[in-house]
């Protein structure tokens, strides 16, 4: 199942998209017209803590509209809709794992900067934008603006000290981030987070897929094309650092909570690994697939 947060011109909804097709039906307008209730969460965040809850309801309502004219009609097209990051808000800083394909270490420095221990920085919540939604340039404040696609888990279920092979089962499920980064402020502030958190520079979308719909996370292509040309490719089963392992060690001591987001590192070919590197320039089109869940899109203002 794919979960979404959508605007349209009565507000900001929370929506599970129909298989197989681009129509997206709002819950909580759903439940209204099926039962009279008004118990479905206003935000994918709460939906997300209410875990297998929230699931089963959202099967149960979007059977029904599958099923009945007075569903059907609440069924909207994507393409009326604006999509907006699924969690918009998010309460804690997003946490980024670095340095996590072998040759992307090695294009930022050399087999020596291939890590031996999880490597973790963070992204400020407000850096946070949606698909489609234009990235700022940041003139004036950097000239080195470069893309990471990357594969991000939405944690579901709060815990400390979770064992590897209990990692997944605290998973609610998968969505694709592009970790835009300032190279220039990242090699000037020595720490990543200035870097890392420029408004607009964490997009991440279009949707959440529930993890019953990937069976193996570890083995999932991932692309990031920018204006149509192929600069990232790779697969999930390259990580130097499984998902069980990222979730077990973050956890050790830290308690992880529902609604908690990892991006789990990108592939080489970024940016900066090119010789020249290749940043990012004003009107430039980033486009980042990952298998099994859909394509991120966001366009440099300017």
């Amino acid at each position: 199942m794919r979960f979404a947060t959508a605007e349209d011109g009565s507000g900001v909804f929370i929506g599970v998209l129909e298989e197989g097709t681009d129509l997206i039906l709002p819950l909580a307008k759903a439940e209204e017209r099926r039962s009279g209730k008004k118990e479905i969460p206003e935000s994918l965040l709460e939906a997300v803590s209410m875990g297998e809850e929230f699931v089963h309801n959202a099967s149960e309502l979007l059977n029904w509209a599958k099923a009945n004219e007075a569903g059907k009609e609440l069924l909207l097209p994507l393409e009326s809709v604006k999509l907006l990051a699924p969690i918009p808000k998010p309460v804690k800083n997003i946490l980024c794992v670095g340095k996590n394909y072998a040759e992307h270490a090695i294009e930022m420095g050399s087999k020596d900067d291939i890590p031996e221990h999880i490597m973790v920085f963070t992204k400020a919540p407000t850096a946070v934008s949606g698909p489609e939604e234009e990235v700022l340039s940041h003139a004036g404040v950097t000239e080195q603006l470069d893309y990471e696609g990357e594969l991000a888990v939405v944690i579901g279920k709060a815990g400390r000290g979770i064992s590897e092979e209990e990692a997944l089962s605290h998973v609610f499920g998968y969505t694709i981030i592009n970790d835009v980064t300032a190279r220039d402020l990242q090699a000037k502030h020595k720490q990543f987070f200035i870097g890392k958190s420029l408004d607009s520079t964490c997009p991440m979308g279009p949707w959440i897929v529930h993890k019953s719909a990937i069976e193996n996370p570890g083995r999932l292509d991932i692309e990031t094309k920018i204006n149509g040309e192929v600069r990232q490719s790779s697969n999930t089963e390259n990580f130097i650092f499984p998902i069980e392992v990222i979730i077990s060690e973050l956890s050790k001591g830290m308690t992880l909570e529902p609604g908690d987001i990892i991006a789990t590192g990108t592939p080489a070919g970024a940016g900066k690994g090119f010789k020249p590197p290749r940043f990012l320039k004003p009107g430039d089109v980033m486009e980042v697939t990952v298998e099994k869940i859909g394509l991120l899109r966001n366009r440099i203002e300017g």
